[in-house]
């Protein structure tokens, strides 16, 4: 079965896993990218290719765009892979403000806007119109000196995210906040927050379910409410929210790792979200994203199939 309005992809970051590789670590998968590119390349698309998805999520290294660009030697090539794998370059993850710091001083945003320029050009020759970003992440729960996500903090940033955003929409890609867990942008009141302070036509949304309800929230409540602003969806699972003083440091991807499950697995009410989409009209990608599987091609594959069978028969 299919259907034209929804297509399926996934995010690279699935591939992430140490047994995928037959290493015993995520430095051995970095070193492997390092050593052996092609090959490690070539393995990923063919391992999309077998999953059934159709659609490509670059991410960070060893998973971005300049390594695909340094391992087949030009966007072009590296777009010629893709396609005779019948696969599309659906969108790219910039996780650039994560790690930038306090990126509310000017030459910190100047460096920001550049980076995120070239990776829209790529994007952009690649096929793709869509950049989905991450946002900052909040501070642990006691940390002092304490900084609150009030109103002040989060229109210093929707400010620089409008501008972004217009500066991607001028090359003909369009910005979506990705709804990180432990980011200022998950929990349903800064979801909202934010999404009221930034401008719709220049700011969109990627929500994923299974990080909104590691953030405590409901991911079909929270998308209801601005479903218009969704350009494309990670579905991904979860078994349920975190404790509310998790720290928040380094290591809070691996620390979420644990709360993800296989697809149909969790808390998602995945037939209300097929219904909510339906009933508001979404067309775009599904990305059907696992944190580091160790059976990537299996697990999506399998998730494909629960989706066809059960989902969407709903969704016509």
């Amino acid at each position: 079965m299919t259907n034209e309005r929804l297509r399926f992809g996934v995010d690279l970051v699935t591939f992430f896993h140490p047994g995928f590789w037959g290493v015993d670590s995520h430095d051995a998968i970095i070193e492997h990218a390092k050593t052996q590119p092609r090959a490690f390349w070539d393995k990923i698309l063919d391992s999309v290719q077998a999953s059934g998805v159709t659609g490509v999520e670059l991410t960070f290294s060893p998973f971005n765009w300049q390594d695909a660009i340094k391992t087949y030697g030009s966007v072009e090539a590296f777009a010629g892979e893709l396609s005779k794998r019948g696969l599309t370059l659906c969108s790219g993850f910039f996780a650039e403000l994560e790690a930038a710091g306090d990126f509310t001083q000017r030459e910190a945003q100047d460096a920001l806007i550049s980076k995120a320029e070239k990776y829209a050009d790529f994007l952009k020759a690649c096929g793709s119109d869509i950049m989905v970003i991450g946002a900052p992440l909040r501070q642990t729960l006691g940390a002092q000196p304490v900084q609150f996500f009030d109103f002040d903090r989060a229109k210093v940033i929707a400010d620089f995210l409008n501008r972004l955003g217009a500066i991607l929409y001028a090359r003909g890609v369009r910005l979506a906040l990705h709804t990180e867990a432990h980011s200022i942008f998950a929990a349903a009141r800064d979801v909202d927050l934010m999404m009221m302070l930034t401008d719709p036509p220049y700011v969109h949304m990627c929500p994923d379910t299974a990080h909104i309800i590691v953030a405590g929230s409901d991911p079909v409540q929270l998308v209801d409410r601005h479903h218009e602003r969704v350009i494309i969806a990670h579905w991904k699972d979860a078994l349920g929210p975190m404790p509310v003083d998790t720290p928040i440091d380094e290591h809070i991807h691996d620390s979420h790792r644990p709360y993800f499950c296989g697809f149909g697995l969790g808390r998602v009410d995945w037939p209300a979200w097929a219904r909510l989409l339906r009933d508001r009209g979404y067309q775009g990608w599904a990305i059907l994203e696992l944190d580091a599987a160790a059976d990537p091609v299996g697990d999506i594959a399998n998730g494909l199939t629960l989706v066809r069978q059960s989902l969407l028969p709903i969704y016509r």
